[in-house]
């Protein structure tokens, strides 16, 4: 089975009927998913989207995008919200430099309480992190350190070794999206390459960032399949071992979400 490990299913839900969309997942071997809030204000319709299929599950965060609008000072109102009991993971939470859509005094604060709710609840982290690698891991050290521990992973993960190695030092997960089968990512294949997949999930972040052979197209879950075949090969192993390995290492790391076909 496959877990597409983060995607936003309201912004698709916009464009196609999601009962539809859900079966051609399915029917490509996608047995779990987690769709992403991004605005508190969206997540009533995250949440409705969650609660209506047993295998789909959701988080509850504010993008970095939005921490001038919607930045939370305080983990009160996230740890409120993570009640529930679809609500798995905290996020997508963290820094972008590269659009710079809200002030960087912002991101940071909204970043901090995040992660106070993640540590307070238990739920993961859900991490976006674009040119900002440097404060990142300052950010996440130093909250670490001198607060304590909090699980945790970086999505779509398309930096360099360096960040890597430093939040798999904070026994963090990195998460594999359709960018590490495009041609141009010798790079981030590189990078890849050395990271234990004991310590990866695959995600599609649909409907962005579709994968080869779909690139150009509108993303979605059932497309997860080639981001972990190319994984495989990566990894110089079959694409059933991958895919045995990332849905285990998401129950581990999500472990307030149930196996599929559990009690």
């Amino acid at each position: 089975m496959l877990i597409d490990s983060h995607c936003h299913l309201d912004y698709l839900a916009k464009d196609q009927e999601i009962g539809a969309l859900i079966d051609r997942a399915e029917n490509a071997g996608v047995s779990g998913m987690v769709t992403i809030s991004t605005r508190l204000s969206t997540f009533p319709d995250v949440l409705r989207i969650a609660s209506g299929y047993k295998d789909i599950w959701c988080s509850v965060g504010v993008h970095p995008h939005h921490a001038d609008e919607e930045g939370q000072e305080t983990p009160d109102e996230l740890l409120r919200l993570a009640g529930d009991p679809k609500v798995i993971g905290i996020g997508e939470t963290g820094l972008d430099y590269y659009y710079d859509n809200a002030p960087r005094g912002d991101q940071q604060r909204s970043f901090r309480a995040h992660i106070a709710a993640a540590r307070e609840s238990g739920l993961p982290l859900i991490v976006h992190t674009r040119d900002a690698d440097e404060d990142t891991v300052d950010i996440l050290r130093q909250e670490y350190r001198e607060q304590g521990a909090f699980p945790g992973l970086i999505h779509c993960f398309t930096a360099g070794p360096a960040l890597a190695e430093a939040v798999l030092e904070l026994g963090f997960y990195i998460s594999v999206s359709g960018i590490v089968t495009f041609k141009r990512s010798e790079e981030l294949r590189a990078t890849l390459s050395d990271v234990p997949l004991e310590r990866m999930l695959v995600e599609t972040d649909a409907p962005f960032l579709a994968p080869v052979p779909h690139r150009g197209k509108t993303n979605e879950p059932s497309f997860v399949g080639h981001t972990a075949a190319a994984l495989a090969e990566l990894k110089g192993v079959s694409a059933a071992e991958v895919e045995r390995i990332t849905s285990e290492n998401f129950f581990s790391l999500f472990q307030k979400a149930a196996p599929a076909g559990s009690a």
